[in-house]
């Protein structure tokens, strides 16, 4: 039992579980924008598999295709793939199963579900190679965590709304923002192996300039979604307290001074989609 349980938890830090909390409560907010309310039972437990499932499917084929340059970085030679805690053939296992689990949650949602499952495969496959021909990188994979509020719309309605685009659009810059940020991490490394960053082209300074103008975008797309939804005064304090902790955020991050980053990219980036959902819930909780 305690072997299976390891290897569970090998698992869990493969594809570093814990970040889910990043793009998770985006599709809980578009779910409960698109409900008018409360979402079924139902469709939170399958929204929930499918965020799960694609971004743990996701990660495992991020983790596969870098395998060999994360051997070679000092940052990432420790991830399970490099150390041969997880075997190549097994993450593979691994990432099918988590895009089978995708396809269930598709199914048990809605039709139009399973009609767009392939390109959102695509678009969860693709990521891992973009930073290989690309600076834009970071764009492909806010593209890929902006898809978690649009199919969370799609699983409630069975439809597409262009309502809904300013949050995926947020979502986008969001994950692109912070991407850039923790890109700096790596910016040696990246120029020495011919990879593309915003860091490795374009500098840190530009990175850091890129990074705001991207979250300063958030914040407008976020309140775009005020009078498209009828949004209260509740929702909009979680955006001004949302706005108050991405400028903590940069803060935290300098030029001379990168030894906060993960503090920046993880913490602050944890609570922010947190604060949104929450105030989001709040909206709906207290005016039903």
């Amino acid at each position: 039992m305690t072997i299976i349980f390891n290897k569970f938890a090998d698992y869990l830090r493969l594809i570093k579980f814990s970040h889910s909390i990043f793009a998770l409560p985006f599709a809980f907010t578009s779910a409960l924008i698109a409900s008018d309310g409360i979402p079924s039972l139902h469709q939170i437990f399958w929204i929930t598999v499918a965020m799960v499932a694609g971004r743990s499917g996701a990660m495992g084929m991020n983790r596969i295709v870098d395998r060999n340059i994360d051997a070679l970085n000092p940052r990432t030679a420790c991830r399970e793939i490099p150390r041969g805690i997880v075997k190549t053939r097994e993450a593979v296992i691994f990432t099918i199963a988590a895009f089978g689990f995708l396809l269930l949650a598709a199914y048990k949602l809605n039709p139009l579900c399973v009609k767009l499952f392939p390109l959102v495969l695509l678009v969860l496959i693709s990521y891992s190679y973009t930073k290989r021909v690309t600076w834009l990188c970071h764009i492909v994979l806010g593209i890929a965590l902006s898809l978690a509020p649009l199919c969370a719309w799609i699983a409630v309605t069975g439809s597409f709304d262009f309502r809904i685009l300013p949050l995926c659009f947020a979502v986008m810059f969001w994950v692109a923002g912070f991407d850039a940020l923790y890109g700096l991490q790596d910016i040696d490394f990246d120029k020495r192996h011919g990879l593309y960053s915003i860091p490795s082209i374009f500098g840190i300074r530009a990175s850091l300039w890129t990074a705001r103008v991207f979250h300063l975008i958030t914040i407008g797309l976020l309140i775009i979604l005020i009078p498209l939804f009828n949004l209260s005064g509740i929702y909009l304090m979680g955006i001004i307290i949302a706005s108050g902790l991405l400028l903590y955020e940069h803060a935290l991050v300098k030029p001379t001074d990168l030894s906060k980053l993960n503090m920046a990219f993880f913490n602050m980036n944890g609570y922010i989609s947190i604060t949104v959902f929450l105030f989001t819930l709040f909206d709906y909780l207290i005016l039903l």
